[in-house]
């Protein structure tokens, strides 16, 4: 009885001390080398700091090309009335996170899928990825007009104004790690 007491307080104190992080997205509106200043979608403003221990990765340009099976991506899609998940942004991770497939932005119409490239083809309708992940599969067009990039590690001179960010930060306001792009993408309409 005495070490379940023990293991109740134990999960109570780490989930006291736990710092639950919360996602920001959006474009870069100033940065002074440890403050960054966010503006989201929605126009909600976030100012953000950068500390030592914050990761920085740079979404890197690159071909479609230059995307082989076996490579880790996470796809963020259109799904049209047809059902057809149509990409605008495309990028290869160094490592897997977080695979599956699942809505994207809380909404319907988008989607997000982290999964290992199993096919790029050409098809009659266009470019076509071919994803896997545990428990299912997922064909995506990838349009001519589609961001594609590669995460690399970045560096403090990638945070100008107008680039695109996708952040995590603690409740201090302490960025933990940043995505950042050279532009802001935006979904098709």
């Amino acid at each position: 009885m005495r070490s379940l007491a023990l293991l109740a307080l134990s999960l109570i104190a780490a989930a006291a001390f736990a710092q639950p992080s919360v996602r920001v997205r959006g474009a870069i509106s100033a940065f002074d080398g440890k403050a960054l200043a966010v503006k989201d979608a929605g126009g909600k403003s976030f100012d953000i700091l950068l500390v030592d221990k914050t990761e920085i990765v740079f979404a890197q340009p690159i071909a479609l090309g230059e995307i082989k099976p076996g490579d880790f991506l996470g796809v963020t899609s259109v799904k049209r009335g047809d059902g057809t998940l149509t990409a605008y942004e495309v990028r290869r991770f160094p490592k897997p996170l977080n695979p599956g497939h699942r809505p994207f932005d809380g909404r319907d119409d988008q989607t997000m899928t982290n999964a290992t490239v199993a096919a790029v083809v050409q098809s009659a309708s266009g470019r076509e990825l071919t994803l896997t992940y545990e428990g299912g599969s997922q064909k995506i067009l990838v349009p001519e007009n589609a961001s594609i990039s590669a995460l690399v590690p970045g560096e403090r001179s990638q945070l100008v104004p107008g680039a695109a960010v996708n952040l995590t930060m603690n409740e201090k306001r302490e960025a933990l790690r940043i995505q950042v792009s050279p532009a802001a993408v935006k979904p098709p309409k």
